[in-house]
C-alpha cells in the first residue's frame, strides 16, 4: 500500500520532467497559458476573500477550538478555491489534454490501438458531453458528502480532514481521465480502473494537491499532471500485461 501511494507521488512529480522533453512544446503551450490566466484569477481572488470564508467556516463563538481549525480551514479553503479554478481550466484545456497524453503514451511505447481509439471517440460529441456532465455530477455529489461534514457538529473535527481526501481523489479522477479516456474507457470503467488502482491514484492526487498550492509551480501542474497520469497509467497497463 505504502509503496504504491509513494510510486503515485512519484509519477506525479515525474510529470514536470516531460515539459522540458523536445517535440511535446506545442502540446504544452496552451494548458500553460490557460492555467496561467486561470490560477492568477484564482489567487487574486482567493486572497481577497479568504478572510470572510474563514469567519463563515470558523465562528469565533468556538473559542479555543477555532484557533486549532484554523489552519486547517485555510488550507481547506485554498484547495477548494484552486480545485474549482483547476476544473474550469481543464475543461478549457481538454482537447489539448487529450492530445498531450496520447503523445506522452506514444512515447512510452504504449500505442492507442484503432479499436481502443474508435471506442474513445464513439459517439463523438454527445458521447463527450454526457461523459463530462457525468464526472461532474459525480465530483459535485462528494463535493457534497464533504460539506455535510462541517453542518454537523460531531464531524466538524473531521471535515477538514474529508475535504482534502476528497479534493485529493477528484484531481487524482480528473488527470488519469485523459489517458483512461484515450484508451476507449467511459466514466463507469474509469471509476473502476481508478478504484483498483486507488493508492496509485491517492499519491498522484496528494502530490498534485500539494503541487497545486505552490506558487509559480501550480502554473505549470496540469500538463505536468496529464504526462504523469499517462505515465502512471501505461505502468499499471504494462505489470498487469506481464
Amino acid at each position: 500500500m505504502i509503496a504504491q501511494v509513494l510510486r503515485g507521488a512519484g509519477f506525479a512529480l515525474g510529470g514536470f520532467g516531460w515539459l522540458r522533453r523536445p517535440g511535446l512544446r506545442r502540446y504544452l503551450l496552451v494548458p500553460l497559458l490557460v492555467n496561467l490566466l486561470v490560477f492568477g484569477a484564482a489567487a487574486s481572488y482567493s486572497l481577497t476573500r479568504l478572510g470572510d470564508w474563514l469567519e463563515t467556516l470558523l465562528p469565533a463563538s468556538l473559542g479555543w477550538l477555532w484557533w486549532i481549525l484554523l489552519p486547517l480551514a485555510a488550507l481547506v479553503v485554498l484547495v477548494v478555491v484552486y480545485f474549482t479554478f483547476t476544473m474550469v481550466a481543464n475543461l478549457l484545456a481538454s482537447p489539448f489534454n487529450d492530445r498531450l497524453a496520447e503523445r506522452v503514451a506514444d512515447r512510452l511505447g504504449h500505442r492507442i490501438d484503432e479499436a481502443e481509439r474508435s471506442g474513445a471517440w464513439a459517439g463523438q460529441i454527445l458521447k463527450a458531453t454526457l461523459g463530462e456532465l457525468r464526472k461532474w455530477l459525480y465530483f459535485a455529489f462528494l463535493a457534497l458528502l464533504a460539506l455535510a461534514c462541517w453542518l454537523f457538529p460531531p464531524t466538524t473535527l473531521l471535515a477538514p480532514w474529508v475535504w482534502l481526501l476528497v479534493g485529493v481523489w477528484i484531481f487524482a479522477f480528473e488527470y488519469l481521465d485523459y489517458p483512461l479516456g484515450n484508451a476507449g474507457l467511459g466514466f463507469g470503467g474509469k471509476h473502476r480502473w481508478i478504484r483498483e488502482h486507488r493508492w496509485y491514484a491517492l499519491g498522484f492526487g496528494g502530490t498534485l494537491t500539494v503541487m497545486t498550492l505552490i506558487p509559480v509551480v501550480n502554473f505549470a501542474v496540469m500538463p505536468a499532471a496529464v504526462c504523469g497520469a499517462t505515465e502512471l497509467w501505461v505502468y499499471c497497463e504494462r505489470r498487469e500485461r506481464a
